[in-house]
């Protein structure tokens, strides 16, 4: 008896350690790939990404993890503040680059931090995910085989917002642009669809970054005469020109306000009150279907409440495919074939954007929303701000790869 039980206590420890190394074998056969998250997570765009979009990239890693072929890699996750100035995010990135092991950058919160980045993934070989800046340089004369452009370009804002509003009588404008990339290039790509629409731009002018009095610009909108006042700028800038512009009676006057690039998020901010009746193109709204709504209320849960942004949803979305590009690659040291893969994968069915493709030139496509920001007494509960008033079409919402300047289009 005594025997027998050393017998089954000695098969015990035996199967323990079997178990253990294989659990220890498995382990190591994981590939590693480290993401970094560059996100403001302490200025004026912390709102609209910050460390909501590090908690997106989590989420999607962990979901990553759930899915067939899940376990092959081993993923982990850092973050520091880009401070919204370009030279410290690409000193940041270069150290994560050379000395940290970091394999892809997700967010990059404006257009010229993201225009510093691009070369320099090329350089390294590593992988860009860029899902908070606006400019459509990203995928022009900027393109680079290691970069992905996910959530929205200003090519798309402008054809939503400025197209259908000229074509509803808006046929004179007046743009409030901050002076940096985004502003530039929003103003320039909506610009050229006023002119083609038969609008005209009676004027502009520029402010710097997180400007706190937007008086004198006011009356120079006013003074213009302009049917419309377009607002080319984000974050913080396009809270405070809005709340400012209703104390100044702006639309009382019969001017319009125009946000070229607004936010779930700048919303809330806003409240109805003031927001009401703000037309605007974004690429994710999450009441639009049952798979967005599941996702808003985990974010929501894990976030203090607060729900995702488009930009949020473009962290969670470039992160799950750049994922899944790298489990077919077998690795993630090669950054331009991880981005042939995501190309290579053809369109597919986005939980958070639906039918998505990447093409050549570095642009993600996926439908656009035009929609209106709802009065006080139609919504029904906190974050309900939007009517839907059109979805664009993937095809129709960013511009044609036969009219990229990207020498990978040709």
């Amino acid at each position: 008896m005594q025997s027998s039980r050393r017998g089954a206590t000695l098969a015990l420890a035996l199967s323990v350690l079997l178990g253990t190394t294989a659990a220890a074998s498995a382990a190591s056969s994981q590939v590693p790939v480290k993401l970094g998250v560059l996100a403001d997570m302490s200025g004026i765009f912390s709102d609209i990404g910050g460390k909501g979009a590090l908690e997106a990239t989590r989420m999607a890693v962990e979901d990553f993890e759930k899915m067939p072929g899940g376990d092959a890699l081993k993923v982990e996750v850092v973050s520091a503040d880009a401070l919204n100035k370009p030279d410290i995010s690409s000193g940041i990135a270069r150290k994560w680059f050379d000395s940290d092991g970091v394999d892809a950058v997700v967010d990059l919160p404006t257009s010229a931090i993201s225009l510093a980045i691009a070369p320099l993934v090329k350089e390294k070989n590593k992988v860009a995910l860029f899902t908070a800046a606006g400019t459509s340089d990203l995928t022009g004369k900027a393109c680079t085989p290691n970069s992905v452009h996910w959530t929205y370009d200003t090519w798309a804002l402008a054809h939503g917002t400025a197209d259908a509003i000229v074509k509803q009588g808006g046929n004179s404008w007046f743009f409030l642009t901050v002076d940096f990339a985004l502003g530039h290039s929003l103003e320039n790509d909506a610009s050229r669809v006023i002119q083609t629409d038969g609008g005209k731009v009676v004027g502009s002018v520029r402010h710097p970054t997180d400007t706190k009095d937007f008086s004198s610009y006011l009356l120079q909108a006013q003074g213009s005469g302009a049917k419309v006042v377009a607002l080319a700028n984000a974050g913080g800038d396009t809270i405070t020109a809005i709340k400012q512009a209703s104390e100044f009676g702006l639309t009382d006057g019969g001017q319009t306000l125009a946000g070229m690039l607004l936010f779930l998020s700048d919303i809330h901010s806003l409240g109805l009150q003031t927001a009401q009746g703000l037309q605007l193109t974004t690429g994710f709204y999450w009441d639009e279907n049952e798979k967005t709504r599941e996702f808003a209320k985990r974010f929501a849960a894990r976030n203090g409440g607060r729900y995702p942004t488009m930009n949020h949803a473009g962290a969670y979305s470039a992160t799950l495919a750049y994922l899944k590009a790298v489990e077919k690659v077998g690795s993630p040291k090669d950054g331009a074939a991880v981005v042939k893969a995501m190309r290579d994968a053809g369109t597919f069915d986005d939980p958070l954007f639906g039918k998505t493709s990447l093409r050549k030139d570095g642009r993600v496509t996926h439908p656009m929303m035009l929609v209106q920001v709802k009065k006080p007494s139609e919504s029904t509960g906190p974050y309900d701000y939007y009517k839907v008033l059109a979805t664009i079409p993937a095809e129709q919402a960013f511009h044609p790869l036969a009219d990229s300047v990207c020498p990978l289009a040709k």
